[in-house]
């Protein structure tokens, strides 16, 4: 099967919208780490294959948890954007560490070799447009008994008030993109591969907050690929509506209201996939 990048995708994270993506999008949790690793059989060191790595955020949160780092023997990164595999290379420092191009299909590593296939806030899954064709893909690299997590962090736009309101701005621009809030994803474990080898998908959320300020939320929104690519013009007004928003600050919670520092309303969904 050839590999298919969304064009949305593939403007949105191309060279340039990188550094920015970096900077700004929220890290992983400790207790998100733990509990992905609580979920794996057997103990370390393990092979881990990484899908969609992007400029490498969830790989340096696993190299900087105490828990992860003694316990990885190899990581293979998977990243269809140039773009981002620069970035990449150029934010991860570890030899045990590799970084390919690739997709969920095109996993370059012999069968049964990972312990781990992790999908972090990945297009190489929420923008997946073959799921059937991934799950076969999972269970050639995995191990027998091995663990495919998925986790995703989002803005809870249930949470508060203003927070709903940037997303309702956000979202009008998203141009019929496969977007992680669709549910698009779960398709992945009712397709006949997933059934035929691996267990029901086991599902846990949590909300929190993270600190941010007016700026965080403008240039956390115009790292999202559907905005990246908006004429500048337009991209514009998205922002000053952004700013808008939060200066009105509808339940909005303040940290340090002289700093300008408030709580930012979050959520994070792992799934944990075991193969039979």
């Amino acid at each position: 099967m050839a590999n298919v990048v969304h064009r949305v995708a593939r403007a949105g994270f191309g060279a340039g919208t990188n550094a920015l993506y970096d900077r700004i999008r929220p890290g992983y949790q400790p207790w998100s780490l733990q509990h992905i690793k609580d979920a794996l059989p057997t103990q370390g060191p393990y092979n881990i294959v990484e899908l969609g790595s992007g400029t490498g955020i969830f790989t340096r949160a696993l190299l900087a948890d105490p828990e992860w780092a003694s316990n990885i023997k190899e990581l293979r990164a998977f990243e269809p954007s140039e773009g981002m595999r620069d970035q990449f290379t150029k934010t991860v420092q570890d030899p045990r560490v590799k970084v390919f191009d690739g997709t969920f299909d095109t996993i370059s590593v012999q069968d049964g070799w990972a312990d781990l296939v992790v999908i972090a806030q990945s297009k190489a899954f929420h923008w997946c447009p073959d799921h059937d064709a991934a799950a076969k893909e999972f269970n050639r690299v995995l191990k027998p008994h091995g663990v495919a997590a998925f986790i995703w962090n989002l803005e809870d736009r249930e949470a508060e008030r203003w927070s709903a309101q940037v997303r309702d701005l956000i979202e009008q621009h998203e141009q019929g993109t496969p977007q992680f809030r669709l549910d698009l994803w779960r398709q992945f474990f009712e397709k006949p591969t997933y059934k035929e080898h691996f267990q029901a998908p086991e599902e846990k959320q949590w909300s929190y907050h993270l600190e941010a300020t007016e700026d965080t939320v403008v240039d956390r929104a115009s790292s999202k690929s559907y905005i990246s690519v908006l004429e500048p013009e337009e991209k514009a007004k998205v922002q000053a509506g952004i700013r808008e928003i939060v200066r009105r600050g509808d339940y909005l919670v303040w940290i340090d209201k002289e700093s300008g520092k408030f709580k930012y309303p979050y959520r994070t969904w792992v799934v944990i996939s075991r193969k039979k």
